[in-house]
């Protein structure tokens, strides 16, 4: 019964752990590439941002576009998401 216990909770921390990561935005680390300051409230000119873009993995890029292509959790993120967009999701 215990181990049914153990292997039921590790079961429900993998997917919260899992629903936890399921957001881009929450992992800013690659963020601040396409601001041109610290605070993140100044996007970059188009120029800027596709360079910025096209230096990320291809995978954070999907994984950024089908973000944005969801009203809820662009709408937070609506300047970066607009631009994310006008590049076409360019992968």
């Amino acid at each position: 019964m215990k181990i049914r216990t153990v292997c039921l909770g590790a079961l429900a921390l993998g997917l919260l752990a899992g629903a936890a990561c399921a957001d881009p935005f929450s992992d800013l680390a690659a963020l601040p590439t396409f601001y041109t300051d610290a605070g993140m409230k100044t996007m970059k000119l188009m120029a800027g941002f596709k360079k910025a873009w096209f230096a990320m993995p291809k995978h954070d890029r999907v994984t950024m576009t089908k973000a944005c292509n969801d009203p809820a959790m662009s709408k937070p993120h609506a300047e970066f998401c607009a631009n994310v967009l006008a590049l076409g999701g360019a992968n």
